[in-house]
């Protein structure tokens, strides 16, 4: 849209006004334009540039919240992403996953077959099954074979999550709905008591506007709680990272998804095939750092996600060199206390608090779901408005391509049809020559470069290269090497000049280095802040003779504890108070644990536990305690 037509759209009343472009946003857009109401969508950043564009980008049902009684949350989820294989197909795509069945290793066989044949039930389809050792080995090359006794075979799918979301705002808009980027809540309006509208300010140029709603729906993910305690409420949200590892394919070749329990803590960890690279995650651990500061994996998830490629594929030696790029995203996930941030219910709530409608918790695959319920809730409040909330079909039908695009493979089209829609006949033909060509390494044409500077509201370099197209991730220096083509084909469709073209390329880089690369630190530990993430996440940890090894993450997020305090409280307990303020008591108790180990435990209050290091029984504990004392104590 052009940003000079603002004053004259923000003057008008609209019946909803939608805060956060993400994919629940972009749902709830998308659901209210189709039905009539006039609705607006702002976002403080680019679309998509929260949790919506870090996801571990499957659209999958969740066999782990089977396993947490969540079956509501993971039939839904396993329809749904039945309707986006068929509703948006290009977009979203099948995907093979391999477990490994290892002798002595959890979950075995007959308690996993158990949870996919529900899982197909639920599906309406039978899709797994159960292969031996030597056809396992053929499915998934350079697995770990010591123990290997089969494999257990199942179906889920993968996107790409940002363009879903900008695909769901295409449809939002073909239906009269209207989407800004760049365009924060600075604050809510408030009449009578109730929410009423908000100020709004452009971040590209400061500009401040004051618009009405009948209705402000927040849908900011985990900024949630920030909007909520304009009208009074307290914080509900535990915001939860995940991280991720970008592989080039060669280097982990996959055709299947592989799935496998991590070695240290028995966490779901997966490597599958996308655009052209390998993507390995996750990590789930508490994020303590600002929102407003964008999100980056540490060294200790770094050693996590790699101790676990080492396990499963020992025969690639894979390290940190192998690595092309990292990202991070911050789940909103609300809180109920859990220790391990692993088991907190991945749900959707919605909560009315004076006038502001929150839509919290949640996944990507039922964003559909989400957005109606939203819908539902928000009817009693928008009086005259009556419309059948049943769901209809995802995306509205497009016509085949034609012309240029025939050049293209059936493949090719059937993914800028996903991926576009609409659009995707137009932007075929804006191609010039050698653009409908894919750029060297991913399935990425030329042509959707320029067609996204053009007109998918690009404002900044990362929005190119990070959310309309991924090439921040498959690309070696988050694309270095392409810059001075992309430049010819983008510069003009920006209208930049050759100043800005420069500083937008040298913000990226920088931005790119800090955030999706792979994180610089002290190789030995020796700063507080990677000593503490060792411990936590997994490399030994030698102190002298001593040996700490991990055994399960503490629900603390201790990756803040750059200033660290240490108190000795005597001879078997010492405390650790951290920059943030969580005081961490660590102590011996003696209990073994499954594997015959003592532990060290961190106690919070006195209300739980969270093992946090383990030793071999054959070391004196208050030898451990001691060296963890003094290295601690040594960095205060």
């Amino acid at each position: 849209m052009n940003r000079d037509d603002l004053p004259g759209l923000l003057a008008r009343e609209w019946d909803v006004l939608i805060v956060g472009g993400g994919i629940t946003g972009a749902g709830i857009l998308l659901e209210a334009a189709r039905r009539g109401l006039t609705a607006l969508l702002v976002e403080q950043r680019d679309f998509a540039w929260g949790t919506s564009s870090r996801s571990s980008k499957l659209v999958h049902g969740g066999l782990r919240y089977l396993k947490q009684g969540q079956f509501a949350l993971t039939r839904e989820s396993v329809h749904e992403r039945q309707t986006l294989l068929t509703d948006a197909a290009g977009l979203v795509e099948p995907q093979g996953f391999a477990f490994g069945d290892y002798r002595g290793r959890k979950p075995g066989r007959r308690q996993f077959m158990l949870g996919l044949a529900i899982y197909d039930v639920m599906a309406g389809r039978r899709a797994r099954r159960y292969v031996d050792a030597a056809d396992f080995a053929m499915l998934a090359p350079h697995i770990r074979r010591d123990g290997l006794q089969g494999g257990m075979l199942y179906q889920d799918a993968k996107t790409d999550d940002a363009r879903l979301v900008l695909r769901v705002l295409q449809e939002a808009r073909r239906h009269g709905g209207v989407a800004v980027n760049y365009l924060g809540v600075a604050s809510l309006l408030h009449d009578g008591g109730k929410v009423a509208g908000a100020t709004l300010t452009d971040a590209l140029d400061g500009r401040a506007f004051t618009m009405r709603a009948r209705l402000v729906i927040s849908a900011t993910g985990a900024w949630a709680d920030a909007l909520r305690g304009q009208v009074g409420e307290t914080p509900k949200l535990r915001p939860l990272r995940g991280s991720h590892l970008l592989l080039p394919a060669w280097r982990l070749p996959l055709a299947q998804a592989v799935s496998l329990m991590h070695p240290h803590d028995g966490r779901p960890v997966f490597a599958y095939p996308w655009e052209g690279v390998t993507l390995v995650g996750t990590t789930d651990v508490d994020h303590g750092a600002s929102l407003d500061v964008e999100p980056a994996i540490t060294r200790g998830e770094l050693a996590y996600l790699l101790a676990a490629l080492q396990w499963q594929f020992p025969q690639l030696a894979l390290g940190e060199g192998d690595v092309l790029a990292t990202f991070a995203g911050v789940r909103p996930v609300i809180g109920s206390g859990q220790l391990d941030p692993s088991k907190e219910a991945r749900e959707h709530a919605l909560w009315l608090e004076n006038g502001l409608l929150t839509v919290a918790g949640g996944k990507l695959t039922t964003f559909r779901v989400i957005a109606l319920d939203a819908l539902r809730r928000a009817a009693p409040l928008l009086p005259g408005w009556q419309a059948d909330l049943r769901p209809l079909p995802i995306f509205d039908a497009t016509p085949p391509l034609s012309g240029k695009a025939l050049a293209l493979d059936a493949e090719q089209r059937e993914r800028l049809l996903g991926r576009h829609g609409a659009g995707a006949q137009a932007l075929c033909d804006a191609a010039q020559d050698g653009e409908l060509a894919p750029i060297p390494g991913t399935q990425t044409l030329w042509a959707q470069l320029r067609w996204g500077a053009r007109m998918e509201d690009v404002q900044h370099l990362d929005d190119l290269l990070l959310r309309r197209t991924r090439l921040g991730l498959q690309l070696a220096g988050g694309g270095l090497a392409i810059m001075p083509r992309l430049r010819a084909i983008c510069q003009r469709e920006l209208g930049w000049d050759d100043a800005r073209w420069e500083a937008e390329q040298q913000r990226y880089l920088a931005l790119w280095r800090r955030h999706y690369s792979v994180p610089q630190g002290e190789e030995n530990h020796k700063n507080k802040e990677s000593i503490i993430e060792t411990i936590l996440f997994g490399q030994p940890l030698e102190l002298g003779d001593a040996r700490i090894t991990y055994d399960s993450l503490s629900p603390l997020d201790l990756r803040r504890s750059v200033d660290v305090l240490v108190d000795d409280l005597g001879e078997d307990l010492l405390q650790i108070t951290c920059a943030n303020g969580d005081i961490v008591d660590v102590g011996w108790y003696p209990a073994w644990n499954e594997q015959g180990r003592l532990r060290v435990v961190a106690v919070r209050g006195q209300d739980w536990e969270a093992p946090v290091f383990s030793a071999q029984p054959d070391k004196d504990p208050q030898a451990l305690l001691q060296a963890l004392r003094a290295a601690l104590a040594s960095l205060a």
